[in-house]
């Protein structure tokens, strides 16, 4: 089950608030980026945030551990508070703040 159009504009317009927050679409589903780095993925309408010592932290007992697709490593999975919008943007923005800043990739020539 893909991840519908309106879980994507409703969680956009959750985290409205803060600055370089956008999507991209993924093999179906969506990773969502803060400031160029991915702090999350949304797949089959369900919202992952990566989950780093600081943000369990931060979020106590709020959350669940799930994987977003067979495989993946664990996520914060975020049920009832994605209607709160100061916390979920805290979380977001925190989670952006501790993660690495991404390797920029080498453009590679071909002739």
């Amino acid at each position: 089950m893909a991840t519908k159009e309106s879980t994507i504009d409703f969680i956009l317009d959750q985290l409205s608030q803060i600055p370089n927050i956008r999507v991209r679409k993924m093999f179906g589903e969506y990773a969502l980026y803060c400031d160029e780095k991915v702090v999350g993925l949304v797949c089959d309408d369900e919202l992952f945030i990566k989950i780093t010592e600081e943000g369990r932290k931060f979020v106590d007992d709020d959350y669940q551990e799930g994987a977003p697709y067979p495989g993946a490593k664990p996520y914060m999975k975020i049920d009832d508070k994605l209607d709160d919008t100061i916390w979920l943007g805290e979380l977001v923005s925190l989670t952006a703040r501790l993660l690495p800043t991404p390797k920029q990739k080498k453009k590679t020539h071909r002739g």
